[in-house]
Formats: structure tokens, sequence, C-alpha cells
């Protein structure tokens, strides 16, 4: 996940991450971030494209990230969710 993150925080023109990320609460969403850098404690600083602001995510709450184009995306991105994580996983294409 890592070497996700570190490819487009050296490349943020043209490249984001897209992924589940689990709240406190244990609620699923889909995001799509342009990951800024990042910090301690497993977290990293990103530009939220579905909040449009930035926000703090643990790295150990992101399920199935990939990189993706950004210019594949418009701002606002529609932030689905809750997800039930029953049916909803990294496997599930239909997210993404």
């Amino acid at each position: 996940m890592n070497t996700q993150l570190t490819q487009a925080m050296q490349n943020q023109d043209n490249l984001v991450v897209e992924f589940l990320y689990r709240d406190a609460n244990n609620n699923l969403t889909r995001r799509v971030v342009s990951p800024i850098r990042f910090l301690s404690n497993g977290r990293f600083l990103g530009l939220c494209l579905s909040r449009e602001e930035p926000r703090q995510f643990y790295t150990e709450r992101c399920e199935g990230m990939i990189v993706q184009s950004a210019a594949d995306y418009l701002m606002p991105v529609p932030m689905s969710g809750p997800l039930n994580a029953a049916n909803a996983g990294p496997a599930d294409s239909s997210l993404f």
C-alpha cells in the first residue's frame, strides 16, 4: 500500500488512489484521494476528492487500494457508503 501512495505522491498532478475506507465506527466508504504526504502513526494526509478538503487516513483502514489516472475524475467524486461489508470488498469491481 505504501508503494501505491508513494507513486501517487511523486506524481500528484496525474495520479490518485482509490480505495475502500473503514472509519472508526466501522462504516465502509469508497474514497478517491490525492495523497500529499505520510504522517506519523501509520497515517497519510490527502485531498479527498469527495469531500473536497484535506483529510487524514489510517493506512490500516484502507482496503483494495489502486492507483488511477487523475484525469478520470472530476471533483466532487461521489462517495458511496456506508457500504455493507458483507457484500462489498476489495474484490468487488463494481465499487471501482
